[in-house]
């Protein structure tokens, strides 16, 4: 299921329970916790945690534990792999890179590879909004056994387009959508070749984690498969290559076994997540995603024009519902942010900020049996007690 949360995206879609036409509902703490509970239970996460801020109160649960049948209960500030979220971090140092005219959103990928498929036609526009065509190496089974059979490889940025260049792209620049990590892995090289081949790692300190004191947030090295203390352990049912569909679920006896119990989860907390790279192997906290995310729907990291430009940017990833744009998507007309996902960890993050809501969601599980992303599910759930219609 190597996607990092392509899928769990797509899922989050449909969380088409808010419009403009609707308003804030007071909060039920209480059926808030139920509905955090009952999900997490229906979609067997070891925990998960939940951090909401709204103008007429907040509301914050933990369920569950730090590993599969333990008794150490998860809580906000242990540190978790953030996967596709890292996205938004590194689509944002490119828009601040094209401020400081290091670049033009219409520049061809080509100007900075020479060896990307149609790359003369290919712009940074398209790789931030995921219109480029280019293949998504994660959904290779090349990567997938090799992740299966060697979790703690080392993959190299180049590694990563190798496999994906060897495939046809999709469609010609800016003729569909596709969900593609080739896109942000080229963003981050190119990120780095703008700023004398500094490291993407202390670009991204530089920029954003200590403007806005992100103390919990890292992007590791792609030597390393440690996450700091304190964490929680990850896990997903069945391995890489059962759970490469759309959606990633395990054959149907499987699944049985899993609900009754009788199939336990693997874990997958140690492996390198190299593979993912720019597009998803970063590490944060819920109390620092919800910095963040406020910092990057409110426009904190970049100008009022430029902001309003990327905000402007989203639109619809037809045939699917959610809306897409400069390395951030928009659910149900009202939250922007982001989901990831790897195996072991999926996490949702959005912020509205015509209602001034902030909702935060993560789980140590991912993805569910039936291919369900489990922290976009309680998410949805949520949202749909948190908003009124008028």
């Amino acid at each position: 299921m190597a996607i990092v949360a392509g899928a769990a995206l797509l899922a989050a879609a449909s969380l088409e329970t808010t419009s403009s036409s609707q308003v804030l509902r007071p909060l039920d703490k209480t059926a808030l916790r139920k509905i955090v509970e009952s999900t997490a239970k229906e979609l067997m996460v070891p925990g998960a945690v939940v951090i909401l801020r709204t103008p007429i109160g907040d509301f914050s649960t933990t369920f569950g534990t730090t590993t599969f049948g333990g008794a150490v209960p998860v809580s906000a500030d242990q540190h978790i792999r953030v996967g596709s979220n890292t996205k938004t971090w590194v689509g944002t140092v490119i828009l601040q890179q094209v401020q400081e005219g290091l670049l033009k959103l219409d520049d061809p990928v080509s100007k900075f590879r020479s060896d990307v498929p149609n790359g003369n036609n290919i712009t940074i526009t398209h790789l931030l909004n995921m219109r480029s065509g280019l293949f998504n190496y994660s959904e290779t089974p090349e990567l997938n056994q090799i992740l299966d059979r060697e979790p703690l490889k080392v993959w190299t940025p180049n590694q990563l387009l190798a496999l994906a260049f060897k495939h046809p792209p999709y469609f010609a620049p800016g003729a569909g959508f596709h969900y593609s990590n080739t896109n942000t892995v080229l963003l981050g090289l190119i990120a780095e070749k703008l700023e004398g081949g500094k490291p993407l790692a202390r670009i991204l300190q530089d920029r954003l984690f200590i403007p806005l004191r992100l103390k919990n947030t890292v992007f590791p090295d792609i030597t390393s498969n440690a996450i700091p203390e304190p964490h929680p352990r990850g896990y997903m049912y069945g391995d890489n290559m059962l759970t490469m569909g759309s959606p990633p679920a395990l054959p149907a006896a499987m699944q049985a076994a899993a609900r009754a119990r009788t199939l336990k989860p693997n874990d997958y907390t140690d492996a390198n997540p190299s593979w993912g790279w720019a597009a998803g192997a970063g590490i944060s906290s819920a109390n620092d995603l919800v910095t963040w995310v406020r910092a990057l729907v409110s426009g904190q990291l970049l100008n009022t024009e430029m902001q309003k430009k990327r905000l402007a940017s989203v639109q619809s990833t037809n045939p699917d519902t959610a809306q897409y744009g400069l390395g951030i998507a928009k659910f149900g007309g009202k939250l922007y942010g982001h989901t990831g996902e790897l195996p072991g960890f999926n996490s949702f993050m959005g912020h509205d900020p015509d209602n001034g809501v902030t909702l935060v969601v993560w789980t140590n599980l991912a993805p569910s049996v039936d291919g369900r992303d489990p922290a976009s599910e309680i998410a949805k759930s949520l949202i749909g007690q948190i908003y009124a219609k008028k």
